[in-house]
C-alpha cells in the first residue's frame, strides 16, 4: 500500500482510550433532524457519552452537513443511514436494542425512568414538529422531560444531551466505560480507521484485511 506516516504513539494511546470508552449498545436514531448546527451537536454529544454509532432516516433531504459545532466529532461516531423509519426501527429492534422516542403522550415516562444499561436507542424527531405519529407507534416506550416554564419542549439537541448524559450517568455507575465492550473485530478494525483513516480507505478499496498494530501503534510488517 506504499509508506504512510505513522501514527505518533501518544495520539495512538488517546485513540485506544477513547475506544476503549465505546458503547456499541447506546445509539440515537434521528428522524429528519436537518438543521446541520443540531445535527452537529448531537453527533458531538454522542461522542462526548461514547456512543459508537448513530442512526439516521431521512425522508425529506439528504442528511445535513456538518457545522462547526460538531468539533470533528463526526470523524469519531459512525453515522448510518436507513431507507425508511420502519426498516430502521426492524433494524435496531433485531439487534436488541429498546427505543425510546421523546414525545409528551399520555402513557410517557419520565427520561430518567428506563435504564439504559440496557441496549437502548432514543429516537429524536424533526425541530419543527418532532418525532411523526409512525414512530411513536413503532417504539417500546414514549419518554419526556419534566419541564416547568412556559415553553413545553427543549431544543432537539438540548433534549439529546440531558438523555445521553443520564444513559451516561447510568452506565458510569454500572462500569460500562471500565473496559472495552466492543468485539475484538470490530474493534481492531474501528482502530485502524481512527489511526490511519487514509491507509484504510486504500485496504478497503482493494478488499484487502487490515494489519495489526503493535503496541506503540506502528503497523506491523510481516
Amino acid at each position: 500500500m506504499g509508506e504512510t506516516k505513522p501514527v505518533l504513539p501518544r495520539r495512538y494511546h488517546r485513540l485506544r482510550e477513547v475506544l476503549n470508552r465505546r458503547q456499541k449498545d447506546l445509539t440515537v436514531l434521528l428522524e429528519d433532524v436537518h438543521k446541520p448546527h443540531n445535527f452537529s451537536a448531537i453527533i458531538r454529544t454522542c461522542d462526548a457519552v461514547g456512543v459508537f454509532a448513530a442512526h439516521g432516516v431521512y425522508q425529506h433531504g439528504d442528511v445535513p452537513a456538518f457545522s462547526e459545532t460538531a468539533k470533528g466529532s463526526q470523524k469519531w461516531v459512525n453515522i448510518q443511514t436507513h431507507s425508511d423509519l420502519k426498516t430502521a426501527v426492524n433494524d435496531l429492534k433485531n439487534q436488541g436494542f429498546t427505543l425510546y422516542a421523546t414525545h409528551l403522550s399520555e402513557n410517557a415516562i419520565d427520561y430518567r425512568t428506563p435504564d439504559y444499561t440496557q441496549p437502548s436507542c432514543i429516537l429524536f424527531g424533526a425541530e419543527k414538529w418532532g418525532v411523526s405519529e409512525e414512530a411513536v407507534n413503532l417504539v417500546d416506550y414514549n419518554i419526556y422531560i419534566p419541564m416547568f416554564g412556559m415553553v413545553e419542549s427543549l431544543n432537539v439537541s438540548v433534549a439529546a444531551a440531558v438523555i445521553l448524559f443520564e444513559a451516561q450517568r447510568q452506565r458510569l455507575a454500572a462500569g460500562y466505560y471500565e473496559q472495552s465492550r466492543l468485539d475484538p473485530e470490530t474493534y481492531h478494525r474501528t482502530l485502524f480507521r481512527w489511526a490511519y483513516p487514509d491507509l484504510a480507505t486504500a485496504y478497503d478499496e482493494a478488499g484487502k484485511p487490515y494489519p495489526d498494530l503493535e503496541d506503540d501503534g506502528q503497523i506491523k510488517r510481516n
